[in-house]
């Protein structure tokens, strides 16, 4: 369990305190850290991914090799996280009462995603869904859920998911650096 003065002020109710670990985590440990906290964003975690950026890995690397590694170490966490959310996707495609409780739901996440991913996912197959997993501080659950309810392909469902996620942390990376460069 974790200390009462780290769950003080960091939000125990929202999650908010596992983003303060991977903020704050250090050493090669830090890299199980990153993996796990990757592998439920892909399919539990409100959120975004880009907080393992913010990770101060000291493992004795340049700059470059450790961001790096954590993207490599994140992408693969969220894609095998992405194999669990498939699944359930695949399992959710037989189940009619939970679509028709998440289409009752306030905000109509099913009819919203599944417009934009359908069309995504019809035009581009799965290069759509790693090009909207690639899209900086939007929540990779909705995307993941929406394809695992189309597609049909574990491997190419992985591969995407890891291609999305390294794109992503890249052009977080590069929008970062360009706004560090204009200031």
């Amino acid at each position: 369990m974790l200390a009462p003065a780290l769950l003080d002020g960091v939000g125990l109710g929202s999650f908010e305190w596992l983003e303060h670990v991977v903020e704050t985590t250090t050493g090669w440990a830090g890299l199980a850290i990153i993996f796990v906290y990757s592998f439920l964003i892909a399919f539990a975690l409100p959120g975004v991914s880009e907080v393992v950026l913010a990770a101060p890995l000291d493992l004795g690397l340049t700059q470059a090799g450790r961001l790096a590694l954590i993207i490599l170490v994140s992408g693969v966490g969220k894609a095998a996280g992405s194999i669990l959310a498939f699944h359930i996707g695949q399992e959710a495609k037989e189940s009619g009462p939970i679509i028709s409780f998440l289409r009752r739901s306030r905000f109509d996440v099913i009819e919203w995603s599944e417009n934009k991913t359908v069309q995504l996912a019809q035009k581009w197959g799965y290069l759509g869904m790693a090009l909207a997993l690639s899209v900086p501080f939007f929540p990779d659950t909705i995307s993941i859920y929406a394809f695992a309810v189309l597609e049909e392909d574990y491997l190419k469902f992985a591969l995407a998911t890891f291609a999305g996620s390294v794109g992503r942390l890249l052009v977080t990376l590069l929008l970062y650096g360009s706004t560090v460069a204009a200031f």
